[in-house]
């Protein structure tokens, strides 16, 4: 049932996965555009938290984790997110539905692999500069993007030593991302549309390492350990200039842009099945993204860093007398510089999550619920501030594969 399932799933996620608009936020327009959680609802309900060697939920942030696997497991996730963008003097109001990931991590043994498809960011803005009831001559311009880019993965983990698994994959990168800028002028019937299409790809490589300890009968120790290495995408651009009447302009253009290199670090108490409170730091490099269409005298890009603190708490995971004591409760907090500095201004996300992963009962599946309320930018230096919630859900399959039948 599980592989039939699979399969139909991937290949309707698929298709939605260029078709969406997975963000309403301005600040999508620079780089690649707004970056997306790359992981699983289980871990953005603990703010990306992600230390514990898991047996039933997938851990796309460090390879080693597919190690410690004892069952299949396949899971789905989507985001409906709600924004307030406002100024100094204005506010509006966004929404959108998103798929977030398709997932699959299959145990052998010592050996685990995994692999999904994950959007990785997201471009969705339009902005409206309507003048045409002034003078004539008054100019009036609207902005709009949309696209992203897209991550395929395939990787595997090994225990190389009880409670110590070391893991690695490969990601391919694809994508493409379409703008354009309408602009009219009162009094002039003709208006000049540019459009910019680029499509990107590229791969790169994900190391990890994850360790577990005693500390007493009890208590747990949790490490891990996970870089990303940094590499070129190829980006092939189109720039089309056209009037209502005809092609005025048409341009290509070939750059490289690079992805900067990821280190992760992470640590964690806790009882096993139980709870646990753990935290992670992430550092990367300044990333080199401005492209044909993207450019602008006010904009840098800087190093970006994340700090994150969460966790869980099962009251009773084998209680048979309340279904309550079975579910998950989780919680985490971030504090993020995403790496882009608009106007001297360095932007920052910070945001609170909360979630839930309520059991199937009589299985080991799960479907999850998760909230995360938070504040991207600023309404100093003209920029704006985005106050957001996410309300995402998510479904875990789990069943056994490779077991021979003892019974015909």
């Amino acid at each position: 049932m599980i592989k039939k399932f699979i399969i139909s799933a991937c290949l309707l996620i698929s298709f939605v996965s260029f078709a969406q608009q997975g963000t309403s936020s301005p600040y999508s327009f620079y780089g690649l555009g707004d970056v997306k959680f790359n992981g699983t609802l289980e871990n953005r309900s603990m703010a990306g938290v992600s230390v514990e060697q898991d047996s039933i939920h997938i851990n796309v942030n460090n390879p080693a984790s597919y190690a410690s696997l004892r069952q299949t497991t396949f899971t789905v996730g989507g985001t409906f997110a709600t924004s307030k963008l406002k100024n100094e003097t204005e506010t509006s109001k966004a929404q959108r539905s998103t798929f977030d990931y398709l997932l699959v991590g299959i145990p052998m043994g010592k050996l685990g692999v995994g692999f999904g498809l994950i959007p990785t960011t997201s471009v969705g803005y339009k902005i409206k500069n309507d003048n045409s009831a002034g003078p004539e001559g008054s100019r009036s311009s609207q902005f709009e993007g949309s696209g992203g880019l897209n991550k395929v993965f395939f990787g595997a983990g090994y225990e190389i030593k009880k409670n110590w698994t070391i893991g690695a994959d490969v990601q391919y990168n694809f994508g493409r991302i379409e703008t354009n800028s309408i602009e009219a002028i009162t009094g002039i019937p003709v208006s000049t549309v540019e459009t910019n299409v680029t499509t990107l790809s590229g791969i790169n490589f994900n190391l990890g390492t994850m360790y577990q300890r005693k500390i007493d009968t009890k208590l747990n120790l949790y490490t891990s350990l996970n870089y990303t290495f940094g590499t070129t995408l190829k980006s092939e651009n189109t720039r089309l200039i056209r009037t209502d009447l005809e092609v005025d302009d048409q341009v290509t253009d070939n750059r490289d842009l690079e992805l900067p290199s990821r280190f992760t670090v992470g640590a964690g108490l806790g009882e096993a099945r139980k709870w646990l409170i753990g935290t992670s730091v992430a550092f990367q490099g300044k990333g080199e993204y401005e492209n044909y269409y993207n450019t602008s005298d006010d904009v840098r890009y800087e190093k970006s860093s994340k700090y994150a603190i969460g966790g869980y708490y099962i009251p009773n995971y084998t209680s048979f007398s309340s279904y309550f004591k079975r579910i998950t409760y989780r919680a985490g907090f971030k504090y993020e510089k995403i790496g882009l500095v608009v106007n001297s201004e360095s932007i920052k996300d910070v945001g609170v999550s909360l979630g839930a992963g309520f059991p199937v009962t009589g299985q080991f599946s799960n479907v999850n619920f998760g909230i995360e309320f938070g504040k991207k930018g600023t309404v100093t230096a003209n920029l704006i501030q985005e106050n957001y919630i996410n309300f995402s859900l998510s479904f875990s399959f789990n069943d056994k594969w490779f077991v021979k039948s003892k019974f015909n």
